[in-house]
């Protein structure tokens, strides 16, 4: 592709977006500046602490060092996609219940990689949760406090799912 700015098509959180811009620009800077979306956080900008984590059909992908290229006919999910205000998602509750977070910017990658491990393996480890966790920084010390969150998320879901499958049987 050249550096000349075309119009990208990009679904993002379910929704259809065009948007002018170079091909290799960071996705993230498309999400941030052109559709306004404040979930992902620019932090080191080298793909390092997992501040900009976006899903990328569904597989936990930084977007600092993604390009738009990449992403074009991909399911782009952002911290805004998975829950609303009065409805959250279940790992968005459980980071609140957990009081998992100090100065919170780490909280979008850790929160967008528990959703996508918890997809994976409904039911983690401790190890499996820190191992998944462990390329995202977070430097408040709140790691015992995000890992009971992620535990807390995986009992929602399956309370979700046993109220689901009691609906059908």
């Amino acid at each position: 592709m050249t550096n000349r700015a075309a119009r990208l098509v990009l679904t993002v959180n379910g929704a259809t977006h065009v948007v002018d811009a170079v091909a290799q620009t960071p996705l993230l800077y498309l999400l941030r500046n052109d559709l306004a979306l404040n979930g992902p956080k620019f932090g080191c900008g080298l793909g390092e602490c997992g501040a900009c984590t976006v899903l990328l059909d569904g597989i936990p992908t930084r977007a600092c060092v993604t390009t738009a290229e990449v992403a074009l006919g991909r399911e782009i999910t952002t911290l805004e996609g998975l829950g609303t205000r009065t409805a959250l998602h279940p790992v968005q509750q459980a980071f609140i219940d957990e009081q998992a977070a100090q100065c919170g910017y780490c909280l979008n990658g850790m929160i967008m990689t528990a959703k996508a491990l918890l997809d994976r393996d409904p039911h983690p480890s401790v190890a499996t949760i820190q191992r998944e966790l462990s390329r995202n920084l977070c430097r408040c010390g709140t790691h015992v406090e995000i890992v009971r969150a992620v535990q807390r998320a995986a009992q929602l879901l399956a309370a979700q799912t046993d109220v689901h499958d009691g609906a059908r049987g």
